[in-house]
């Protein structure tokens, strides 16, 4: 579906969301015009998509969970189709090994997560048992995974071509984002809902959406950026990138061991979230790759080094639902 122009292109975005079609032709030896081409493309299909992520932090009280769910016997697929229309369903699953659906929920609060897991997902018709983990600390998220093409120069050049922030080097890397008052101009509650819908929105298409000035459309995005209340990213399908296996690896470590294997694991190519959890583990790792025999060394090679793991339990993706909020359909965007 992609070819290497594509996957250049979407590995580029990841390093450099709101770099301009200039700057990415230039790194990337295409011409400005190719890339606005196949960036459109890219979208009107429902490839991909840049948006603006905010922290949850920001919106609620409540730490996310993991939650894994045991359904009826041919019932999985309508399990997991309800539980995907749960507002608080960030990501959801069909799988197999520990459970039949893997979630990742986002409760407002404690009492909405007491709700979720002991009234409104154990009423859903065809769910047997659950199981949650309380997520207490995310190492890494799934919007600092790459797609790994790039040369180093590529990468340094991406970096610096990236809209400069007031205050922060070009190249450093996304700000810490803020926990409260994401939006503290009154005009910046409009450009915060502009760049939640388009992390590359510009300070005149804002302007003209919103009815200001551009300079004050500009001064608000980058002020919005640079505190970190919106923060962009690429989303797209990790199997349309050649990653066709996802996993979830549910680890059970010493307590000394916990901190150094959750920092290691976000530091491997295939984390796309490594969590610290308080349940019956410890760790949890999301990763992609490319086929088993990766998966495999993963298991066997780079988590055995790893001092004071006991125990593991591999949920493998079958079909994804929904990521980050947005429905999927094999591997496209929906809605």
């Amino acid at each position: 579906m992609l070819d290497d122009a594509d996957l250049d292109l979407v590995a580029a975005l990841q390093i450099a969301p709101r770099a301009s079609a200039a700057a990415l032709a230039d790194v990337l030896g295409l011409s400005p015009s190719t890339v606005g081409r196949r960036l459109a493309r890219l979208e009107e299909q429902r490839i991909l998509r840049v948006l603006g992520q905010t922290e949850w932090s920001a919106r609620a009280d409540g730490n996310p969970r993991h939650v894994w769910v045991k359904t009826a016997p041919g019932a999985t697929e309508r399990v997991a189709a309800a539980l995907a229309e749960l507002p608080e369903a960030q990501l959801v699953a069909e799988t197999s090994g520990r459970a039949d659906v893997y979630c990742a929920l986002h409760p407002a609060d404690r009492a909405q997560a007491r709700e979720l897991l002991t009234t409104r997902i154990p009423a859903v018709p065809g769910v047997v048992s659950t199981h949650s983990e309380l997520v207490l600390r995310a190492l890494t998220k799934a919007d600092s995974w790459r797609l790994r093409r790039l040369g180093d120069d590529q990468v340094k050049a991406l970096a610096e071509a990236e809209e400069p922030l007031p205050g922060r080097p070009a190249g450093e890397g996304p700000p810490r984002a803020v926990a409260r008052g994401a939006a503290t101009a009154p005009e910046e509650g409009g450009i915060l809902r502009l760049l939640r819908a388009n992390g590359r929105v510009t300070s005149a298409q804002a302007a003209r959406a919103l009815g200001m000035s551009q300079s004050t459309a500009y001064r608000a995005i980058q002020s919005l950026l640079r505190r970190g209340a919106v923060r962009p990213r690429v989303e797209v399908e990790p199997a349309l990138l050649g990653y066709a296996l996802e996993v979830i690896v549910a680890l059970t470590t010493s307590p000394g061991a916990i901190q150094q294997v959750a920092e290691e694991l976000a530091r491997h190519p295939s984390a796309r979230y490594v969590s610290i959890v308080a349940g019956t583990t410890s760790v949890i790792h999301q990763g992609v790759f490319r086929h088993e025999e990766e998966l495999g060394d993963f298991l066997t090679r780079d988590l055995a080094h790893l001092p004071g793991i006991n125990a593991l339990d591999v949920s493998v993706v079958l079909r994804m639902l929904r990521r980050y909020w947005i429905h999927r359909e094999d591997g496209r965007l929906v809605g």
